[in-house]
């Protein structure tokens, strides 16, 4: 294996993994699963998740110093945020175009969604009374939520990961603001942290393979029966579509109209994120792998990943919304609801703003659709209809999002003339080791 890619060695990695899980459900092998392979996932992600805030850190105050220049971060920061919205609010469309004309909710027997409904029901119940606890928060509760009150509890999670942002953000500014000769020990020392953090990545990511093997051996083991996917497949395809479409036609051909790049090196370069972001179900756990891919092997310079790929990991949620649209849709048929042209628009705003507000990590999507669902006055109970198919799902989209991510920075680096060749040196060639 030491001549694979990066990306090989991540497949073959899942690929074992499910052999092993599908194995060890024949065998009767769950607690050993449980017992002596899942936490060497666990330990993989937890690796991930525990360099994400020094990287933001370290990567932002670079990017943003580097800049020397407000204007232009305010420049880059507007058609950030501009594109990033503009994706979100495609893959939305999508998801609703796609479920309104399959209508996968309309064949659910009331047998089926009854047993769904009692089966997890318990689960739904702790998702409703999260977002119970948002909603009553006050229409401005975002506002005050992204200022923290203390930077340093703020970045002992990485839920608080808008928090950091804006406090680094902040911190940049200052810097880029006083005397140079005073803000440049300040600067070289996140340079030499950031350089410290890529470093670690590459000595983490050695340990991919062998990570994705325990996550997907776990999830195959933990998986729910059958015939409870079955009832759910229409649906799950109805999302899987709708993946399918941003990941496989709508980034690439972003990528290939306004940056010129083709469809091939757009993947080639993206593809060990994508591989990672399906096995963590986390963006925030593959922002570090997603930072050097679209550096190194992208062309994205340094000045822009920094500062776009950490906010697009907070905000940018298109695989997430697009789920949380097609879900909504799905419930309501459930229920026999048929939703108005008005409904599914306030469906389109609430996600918008929903996946905003997302946290970056492994079933963070469910809390806000419970959101989305009150909104359009769908049952939220209804939550627990799609339980069953929710985590191999939120890995599918998980990969849009970081697609999404990447697709995003080339634009915008592509915008600041900040878009050039991949550097020299290759990534999948510096994770070998003799």
């Amino acid at each position: 294996m030491k001549n694979l890619g990066l990306h090989w060695k991540i497949l073959i990695g899942m690929v074992a993994g499910v052999a092993f899980g599908l194995l060890a459900v024949q065998l009767n092998w769950g607690e050993f699963v449980a017992d002596w392979i899942k936490p060497f996932g666990t330990i993989f992600i937890n690796c991930l998740k525990l360099i994400a805030i020094p990287l933001i850190v370290a990567s932002l105050i670079k990017g943003i110093t580097d800049l020397k220049d407000i204007s232009k971060l305010s420049a880059m920061g507007g058609r950030t945020i501009a594109i990033y919205i503009g994706t979100t609010i495609m893959a939305i469309v999508i998801g609703l175009g796609i479920v309104n004309l399959v209508g996968p909710g309309r064949g659910l027997d009331e047998t089926t969604r009854d047993s769904l409904l009692n089966d997890f029901a318990s689960d739904a119940g702790a998702r409703i009374d999260a977002a119970a606890a948002q909603r009553e928060a006050g229409p401005l509760q975002a506002l005050v939520d992204l200022v923290p009150d203390n930077i340093v509890g703020a970045a002992t999670s990485n839920g608080n990961m808008l928090q950091v942002i804006f406090f680094v953000i902040c911190f940049g500014i200052g810097l880029i603001l006083i005397d140079p000769k005073k803000a440049k020990p300040v600067k070289d020392f996140f340079d030499g942290v950031n350089d410290v953090v890529l470093k670690l990545i590459d000595l983490i990511m050695l340990a991919a393979p062998y990570g994705v093997f325990a996550l997907l051996a776990a999830l195959v083991v933990d998986a729910p029966s059958a015939d409870l996917f079955m009832a759910l497949l229409y649906y799950s395809l109805c999302v899987l579509g709708g993946l399918g479409i941003m990941i496989g036609i709508v980034y690439p051909l972003l990528v290939k109209v306004f940056t010129g790049r083709s469809i091939g090196f757009f993947f080639n370069g993206i593809s060990p994120a994508q591989l990672l972001a399906f096995s963590t179900s986390s963006s925030a756990a593959t922002l570090p792998v997603t930072m050097e891919r679209v550096e190194e092997h992208l062309g994205v310079d340094e000045e822009v990943t920094s500062f776009v790929l950490p906010i697009g990991a907070t905000i940018n949620m298109d695989g997430t919304s697009l789920y949380q649209a097609v879900a909504a849709v799905f419930i309501a048929q459930a229920y026999g609801m048929d939703l108005d042209l008005m409904t599914q628009l306030g469906i389109i705003t609430t996600a918008l703003a929903a996946s905003i507000g997302s946290a970056a990590v492994p079933g963070a999507g469910m809390v806000m659709l419970v959101i989305v669902l009150g909104q359009a006055g769908i049952p939220e109970a209804g939550l627990a209809l799609i339980f069953a198919v929710d985590r191999p799902l939120d890995m599918c989209r998980t990969v849009a999002n970081v697609t999404g991510d990447a697709t995003v920075a080339m634009l915008v680096g592509k915008s600041v003339g900040k878009l050039g060749e991949p550097k020299e040196r290759k990534l999948d060639d510096h994770y070998q080791v003799d």
